[in-house]
């Protein structure tokens, strides 16, 4: 068939009208006549179904109307385009018409010329509007894939620094992975309580994970001989060691200002700056109190401090988990956010397994 031949079924009980339609469209398309609206569903129930279908309005038996709705509540027939061919020429006719799917109405007595340049169009536009949705889906899989790029390249560079951090503090080995799972932890946890809902809801929970892996960056800029001293350092040291909070503010600002896209690194810097930040006020950087710390810096709180205790420092032994659960709650309300801690304290079996399996997990890589 030439041009891939469309498949018209033309329903009329009219023979004068069926033989003009015919000869009109025949050799640009595969005609097939038929005098009543029996025989035609005869034939796309046992053999094929058009392309389009020309329909007669005025029919005895089934009228077109009966006809398009029977097509129409099939699945297998609902999508098949319906031309109205009729006599009739009244408004209320093709409101209803329309109304019931038929997507044009041809005027009888059939013109040969009119009727080729109708369904002409209409195939070209059929045609134009297929291409269209061929050229939405294969933008929105470019974009989708695009998007997944940029997601990976915006993961390898936390992961990247992350790494960096740890490769130069070896004694805090995995405590970046460990701390991803204790944040997952709570962040499920909070979903499935629905506490400080609306805030949970308004983060990205993937990117959180992500970005919770950059809470240390500041450390960085702290100098070796305080960052790798094996023993428990002096107050001037430590009031150094303070500062990894606002360095890793500072760094992070520095390539937010250098990026265009710099939004994924918002949870970061909250996570970085907000961490050591006490319920009480007695914390650091800023010295701020209860809901004045940011939610992702009170949970990082909790979670950053859980993993010190279970795991050996230069400055001391690792603590058991129960030792550092009784440790989290004397410190609720004081260090810690109260509703977390109590949040934490059903969760805690789980921070517990993560403890004990201190390996990388591929979650998050």
């Amino acid at each position: 068939m030439t041009n891939q031949q469309k498949m018209i079924c033309m329903i009329d009980d009219s023979i004068t009208s069926l033989t003009a339609g015919k000869e009109a469209l025949n050799g640009d398309y595969n005609v097939i006549t038929f005098a009543s609206a029996i025989r035609f569903f005869e034939f796309i129930t046992n053999f094929a179904k058009p392309d389009l279908i020309l329909l007669d309005l005025k029919m005895p038996e089934m009228d077109g109307y009966e006809v398009i709705e029977q097509l129409k509540s099939n699945s297998e027939t609902a999508h098949i385009p319906v031309i109205f061919l009729t006599s009739e020429n009244d408004e209320d006719s093709e409101i209803k018409g329309f109304d019931l799917g038929a997507c044009d109405f041809i005027t009888k007595p059939i013109s040969p010329p009119r009727l080729r340049k109708r369904v002409e169009v209409f195939f070209l536009l059929e045609t134009q509007k297929q291409e269209l949705i061929k050229y939405n889906n294969d933008l929105e899989k470019m974009v989708d894939a695009r998007t997944q790029s940029v997601i990976e390249l915006k993961n390898i560079v936390l992961t990247t620094m992350a790494e960096l951090v740890e490769h130069r503090d070896p004694f805090t080995g995995n405590h970046i992975d460990r701390v991803q799972w204790y944040i997952k932890i709570l962040l499920d946890a909070l979903k499935a309580q629905g506490i400080y809902k609306d805030e949970i809801a308004a983060l990205d929970e993937n990117l959180v994970i992500y970005s919770s892996q950059l809470h240390d960056v500041g450390k960085i800029a702290i100098n070796d001989s305080i960052l790798l001293k094996p023993a428990k350092l002096s107050n001037d040291e430590y009031n150094e060691m303070k500062k990894h909070a606002e360095y890793g503010s500072n760094i992070i600002m520095r390539i937010k200002e250098r990026s265009i896209d710099s939004g994924y690194l918002e949870y970061a810097m909250l996570f970085a700056l907000y961490h050591h930040e006490k319920w009480d006020g007695s914390g650091y950087p800023h010295g701020l109190k209860g809901y004045d710390i940011p939610l992702l810096g009170r949970i990082m709180a909790i979670a950053d401090v859980y993993d010190a205790l279970v795991t050996v420092r230069p400055y001391k032994d690792a603590l058991s988990h129960d030792s550092a659960v009784e440790i989290i709650r004397a410190e609720k309300a004081k260090s810690f956010d109260p509703i977390l801690v109590d949040l934490f304290d059903g969760v805690n079996n789980e921070f517990e397994l993560v403890s004990r399996n201190s390996v990388k997990n591929q979650y998050f890589h």
